[in-house]
């Protein structure tokens, strides 16, 4: 699946043009950079996942880091809101689904396709990482969670995206989006405001407190997805896809309710709480392994007495003996 969604995504115009138009805005970028003063200032608060790092302000990283963040962190993403919508339409899922993969695999693959078109374009501009290196006055440390933070969030929008695209009208492609995307920048800004007023820089307390929002949306979007190519839901269950929309709601209640539980030191555990409840929440019905298979709905076919296994299945017509030929050979 995966291989299967990368031949086809490097085909893609999603691809193409955004990988040609970055590189494009970097080199416009380049040079700006070179005619500024001074490209970036020092700042406490230089973390994985902080998206200010990205926009102009205090914690201003540059015009390259602005530029990038907008391609890889946003625009490529969103590309696969079209992904899952063509299996849905076609009904292709369910030629996926009677074949040994799983639904995990097949909203895994086109994940992993999605976030590796989008590494493959982060990684295509570390020649201008290393120009901005030797032209000086830059902080290493810095630039290398600039870096791991475009590889973290672009995750996490390429999971939302997919989500989204598993349903088939625009508009609720585009609400799902809205409320994940929402979702997301809540709280993670709830966890990353809360540890950061009380150690007051990004320190480990802080990495440890806004890492788990990767696991957790990054989880939450494939298991919304998952849940819309479910083939069977009994007429008792919830629906599957209602119960991850119910959770994206209620994602951001949660992680306020530990960070206030905790005095603003361990919010991430609420995030962490919520990703292994959108892992189990949606199980497939199953059969224990000792129940029998029903008996095959045959006309004519005698029921085998209680305790007993039904007969096997004919593979094929067997030998025609001469008296049931009644002379169809010879016409």
């Amino acid at each position: 699946m995966t291989v299967k969604e990368l031949r086809q995504g490097l085909r893609r115009g999603m691809f193409i043009y955004p990988f040609i138009g970055i590189h494009l805005l970097a080199v416009v970028a380049m040079v700006a950079e070179f005619k500024m003063p001074e490209v970036e200032e020092f700042t406490d608060f230089a973390g994985v996942l902080n998206l200010l790092l990205f926009l102009p302000g205090e914690m201003f990283s540059g015009v390259f880091w602005a530029v990038t963040g907008a391609v890889c962190l946003f625009f490529m993403p969103l590309g696969g809101l079209a992904l899952m919508g063509q299996e849905m339409e076609e009904g292709n899922h369910e030629l996926l689904l009677m074949t040994p993969l799983s639904r995990w695999k097949v909203v895994r693959g086109k994940f992993l396709a999605l976030w590796g078109l989008c590494l493959l374009t982060f990684s295509s501009l570390l020649p201008y990482l290393i120009a901005r290196y030797l032209i000086g006055g830059l902080d290493v440390w810095r630039n290398i969670v600039m870096a791991l933070t475009v590889v973290l969030f672009s995750g996490m929008v390429a999971a939302g995206a997919i989500g989204s695209s598993s349903f088939t009208r625009i508009p609720s492609r585009i609400g799902i989006l809205i409320l994940f995307m929402g979702s997301m920048l809540f709280s993670l800004g709830s966890v990353a405001l809360s540890v950061g007023g009380v150690t007051k820089h990004a320190g480990v307390l802080f990495h440890f407190n806004v890492l788990p929002a990767a696991f957790c949306y990054i989880v939450l979007g494939l298991a919304l997805a998952r849940s819309r190519i479910r083939l069977v839901v009994h007429q008792y269950e919830v629906k599957p896809s209602w119960m991850i929309i119910g959770l994206l709601f209620f994602t951001p209640l949660v992680v306020l309710m530990t960070n206030f539980m905790t005095l603003f030191h361990a919010g991430g555990v609420g995030l962490i709480t919520m990703g292994l409840v959108g892992w189990f929440a949606d199980r497939s019905p199953k059969a224990p392994k000792g129940i029998q298979a029903p008996i095959a709905n045959i006309p004519g076919a005698v029921p085998p007495p209680p305790g007993e296994s039904p007969p096997p299945l004919p593979s094929g017509p067997g030998p025609v003996s001469e008296g049931e030929n009644d002379g169809e050979g010879e016409k």
